[in-house]
């Protein structure tokens, strides 16, 4: 095992308030074989994690679900009770068989197909979105764009209504608060009673999350509409429904997942644009199948750059060897995204923000396998279509303040930053 002192910290929330700590990623790339990062009481069994950086041995941990378990531990850092663990399990913590059934239960909701049907509602809110941010000439581009575009979708999909949306959002604010260190509401807030070791996030607001869930679901089961919860409530597999604790926990995910991750990538695009307008610029000059070529592409490197999701936690199944290093049955094997996706062994330059980027093996949505996220087709529509319409406005973006980052190693959130519109 390598040396606990030769690893930098990539843990501490406060890293990532002046962004990703890329210094200390590049270190760890550099490191031979896999690097032991210490986390947590290093009494505690394990006491810490492999920190797997770069790009080629993320891809084979993800691939390989069958030695790399998301069901065996937790997908967080931390670890979780047995009674815990089975509270809080999700699509995203079960691997195998119930992995596959899940899956199914609400991929054909995910197909690019299907996704294509909710292109003119998001170009509808993308246009209403965008035409209030330039009547206004200014102001916060999260909570003017970024926040609303991707909530207000997938709500509309699960058919939650729009009035509840703004509570939604501060939800997913609160549950984001339980990645990092500290929380700013108490373990009772919105009536919870239970442990927060129980709920995601270690968050109240993932009881108010459930609790939400469950009376849609309830509404749904006596009044079938064409949504998604709908779908959820009325899924089968192989004669087999969702159990009371998996739908809960499902809609949770999407919700969660459909907002946070997305409205990171619109926040940090937007910065990005407004810190390169050159590269903008050469999506502007573009005309016709060349400009709809040009965004393609674009979209998939605000994608990259931002890296909505910073790690995701892997725990090893049995004694095996990954990158020239030992890792026994039992232990922690953390893939670091914001790392992958800025290793020179995959990327040209990859720290330049480049819109015309051709190659672009990307990990925000994960390292390939079975874990892919459900959501990448969406998410991709969303960054697309918010491109196009800038574009067909010919919006530019100028930063006028810095970017209020969220205290989490989880979470590349923005929750703030403050935009003039040139239009």
């Amino acid at each position: 095992m390598a040396t606990t002192a030769a690893s930098p910290n990539v843990t501490d929330a406060d890293l990532y308030l002046d962004g990703i700590p890329h210094e200390r990623f590049a270190e760890l790339r550099a490191t031979p074989g896999i690097a032991w990062h210490p986390y947590g009481d290093a009494s505690e069994r394990g006491g810490g994690f492999w920190a797997v950086t770069r790009h080629a041995d993320v891809k084979e941990v993800s691939k390989n679900a069958a030695v790399f378990s998301s069901a065996l531990g937790h997908t967080n850092l931390w670890d979780l009770e047995a009674d815990a663990l089975e509270a809080r399990r999700s699509l995203i913590d079960t691997d195998g068989a119930d992995h596959v059934r899940l899956r199914r239960l609400i991929a054909a909701s995910f197909t690019p197909r299907n996704i294509r049907r909710w292109e003119d509602t998001v170009r509808a809110i993308t246009c209403e979105l965008l035409d209030e941010f330039v009547a206004a000439g200014s102001g916060d581009w999260v909570e003017m764009v970024a926040a609303p575009l991707p909530i207000r979708v997938i709500l509309t999909m699960l058919g939650v209504p729009l009035e509840d949306a703004d509570h939604l959002v501060e939800l997913s604010n609160y549950l984001v608060e339980g990645t990092g260190e500290a929380q700013s509401i108490p373990a009772d807030a919105f009536g919870n009673t239970t442990e927060l070791r129980l709920l995601p996030f270690n968050s109240p607001a993932s009881h108010a999350l459930f609790q939400y869930g469950e009376k849609l679901g309830d509404l749904r089961r006596q009044d079938p509409q064409n949504d998604l919860v709908t779908t959820l409530v009325q899924a089968e597999e192989e004669g087999e429904r969702l159990s009371a604790s998996e739908y809960r926990n499902l809609f949770h995910l999407l919700v969660f997942a459909g907002n946070e991750t997305t409205r990171t990538a619109l926040s940090h695009g937007a910065v990005a644009l407004a810190d390169h307008p050159g590269q903008w610029r050469r999506v502007l000059d573009a005309e016709g199948e060349e400009r709809d070529q040009f965004i393609e592409r674009a979209a998939e490197e605000v994608i990259r750059w931002a890296t909505p999701v910073l790690h995701m936690r892997r725990t090893a199944t049995q004694d095996t060897v990954l990158a020239g290093t030992q890792i026994k049955a039992g232990q922690k094997v953390v893939m670091w995204y914001a790392s992958a996706n800025r290793d020179d062994a995959a990327f040209d330059d990859p720290f330049t923000f480049d819109l015309g980027r051709e190659t672009n093996p990307h990990f925000a949505f994960g390292g390939g396998g079975p874990h892919l996220c459900l959501g990448a087709f969406l998410a991709r529509l969303e960054v697309v279509v918010l491109l196009q319409e800038m574009a067909r406005r010919n919006l530019t973006l100028r930063r006028t303040s810095e970017p209020v980052r969220t205290p989490s190693n989880f979470v590349h959130g923005i929750l703030s930053v403050d935009m003039a519109a040139n239009a």
